[in-house]
């Protein structure tokens, strides 16, 4: 589901049991207030608009965190490359799940070449809290205020990611994927990552002020995850805010495992996956682990298509597109 550039995803937690929640203020209602009792008559209706949904939706959002130590085999399993990033993520949440303390994730930067998974384990790992999720696809966008937002002075401003994310949101510590933080591109003066800086402090980030709204948000619960291809990039004061996971792709084991997982998700998600034999051959398998994972998932679809085409219910190695034509597969089998 997506909101223009950004995603506002409420997911559930796929284990260990409903998650812990209890209630953080996240703005002021007085500021907002008196920020709107300030603005002159019949201007501004934009500005207008924010601060009435603000105050119409409250200042409490959920803060959550799972209910004991998360089951996390299958992620081990699904997501092999990621070991060294899930095992820290477990440490950390040993240190909250039977204590008063909220859930605290450090701020974590996860490097590997295109399609190795890194976006994909980030929706996971908000899937495995039990919290919402915003998505900035930095290679999209280009203005600097993309995450700070824009003054209300210039045309056509608006709210920053960080601040619909929270305001618009049901969570106080949502997952917020920064993707692919290193194609990052600035106009003139703006620094698309100057507001990092900041956010990813956690002092400095709980009094957070978008440049549109001029309301300080409580952003210090936030969990961050980046996304990059290429470390030299990213400017050292990020780096040195970060936890940085160096994310290889998939030996060729590992992608049979994963390639395997993917088969059987899209069996069970799908009325037409009773139709197929529960398991691809060896021949299958064998093709499917020379493709990137995030080539995998357009390649079984691809292949089931061909196959019921055929009147199969068995993939055959013809099925699966050649190699670098995914992108070309039919779009009615893209998924």
């Amino acid at each position: 589901m997506a909101t223009s550039s950004t995603d506002l995803v409420t997911v559930s937690p796929r284990s260990g049991g409903m998650p812990i929640a209890s209630m953080r203020r996240v703005y002021r209602c007085d500021e907002v207030e008196r920020r709107l009792t300030k603005l002159p008559p019949k201007e501004h209706e934009s500005l207008r608009s924010t601060y009435e949904r603000m105050l119409e939706k409250g200042p409490e959002r959920f803060q959550v965190k799972p209910s004991g130590l998360p089951a996390m085999a299958h992620l081990y399993d699904e997501l092999p490359n990621f070991h060294e990033v899930l095992d820290d993520i477990r440490r950390q949440l040993a240190l909250c799940h039977d204590s008063r303390d909220a859930l605290e994730i450090t701020p974590m930067l996860l490097l590997g070449p295109p399609g190795v998974g890194k976006t994909h384990f980030a929706r996971e790992v908000a899937q495995l809290l039990g919290t919402g999720m915003g998505f900035v696809p930095m290679s999209s966008l280009t203005a600097g205020w993309v995450l700070s937002g824009a003054s209300s002075q210039w045309k056509g401003a608006r709210p920053g990611k960080v601040f619909e994310t929270l305001v618009d949101g049901q969570y106080a510590n949502p997952v917020m994927v920064v993707d692919e933080i290193d194609k990052a591109r600035g106009e003139h003066a703006y620094d698309p990552l100057g507001a990092l800086y900041s956010l990813l402090e956690h002092d400095t980030a709980k009094q957070f002020v978008d440049e549109f709204a001029e309301v300080a948000v409580d952003a210090s619960q936030v969990i961050w995850v980046a996304t990059a291809n290429d470390e030299r990039a990213i400017p050292e004061p990020i780096l040195n805010r970060v936890n940085v996971y160096t994310v290889q792709a998939p030996d060729r084991d590992a992608a049979r495992t994963i390639a395997r997982r993917l088969y059987d998700s899209l069996r069970a998600q799908h009325d037409w996956g009773e139709r197929f034999e529960p398991e691809p051959s060896e021949a299958v398998q064998e093709r499917m682990a020379e493709l990137a994972p995030r080539e995998m998932r357009r390649a079984w679809m691809t292949a089931f298509g061909n196959a019921r085409l055929d009147g199969r219910g068995r993939i055959e190695p013809q099925d699966l597109p050649s190699a670098g034509a995914g992108k070309r597969a039919p779009p009615g089998f893209v998924h």
